[in-house]
């Protein structure tokens, strides 16, 4: 049973999208770091799921982190799911989209605005809107 208001079976996903935001969006997977198309763009307009284009995170929320990764201080309320994640070793904060449980990245309590928070997105997870 699928908690998530879109719904696809993993060949309907695999059909939609490519090779590569299957592997990150669908497997959780990472992209190689300074390389996705995001990281050092800062339009305004509305970054959105690669997978169901539901709105994740306002271009005023996103900031240049340094860390290879777009980074974001904030998302849009009820947008972004928060899973409790211990691979490779470490206790991190997972985020999915909370419309279709696509893989976005990681969430982290070391921002440095009011909120405190990074979130650490996978380029290829996200689409973007201009204003």
């Amino acid at each position: 049973m699928n908690k998530y208001p879109i719904h696809k079976s993993e060949a309907e996903w695999k059909k939609q999208l490519t090779e590569e935001e299957y592997r990150v969006l669908r497997e959780k997977g990472t992209e190689r770091p300074f390389t996705g198309q995001y990281n050092v763009h800062f339009e305004e307009g509305t970054y959105k799921c690669m997978a169901c284009n539901v709105s994740l995170f306002e271009s005023g929320s996103k900031f240049d982190s340094g860390c290879g990764w777009p980074s974001f201080d904030e998302s849009i309320e009820g947008s972004v799911e928060y899973i409790k994640d211990t691979s490779h070793g470490m206790i991190r904060t997972e985020i999915l989209c909370a419309n279709c449980g696509s893989h976005l990245g990681h969430v982290f309590n070391d921002g440095p605005t009011q909120t405190g928070q990074r979130y650490c997105v996978n380029s290829i997870s996200i689409d973007f809107e201009k204003s």
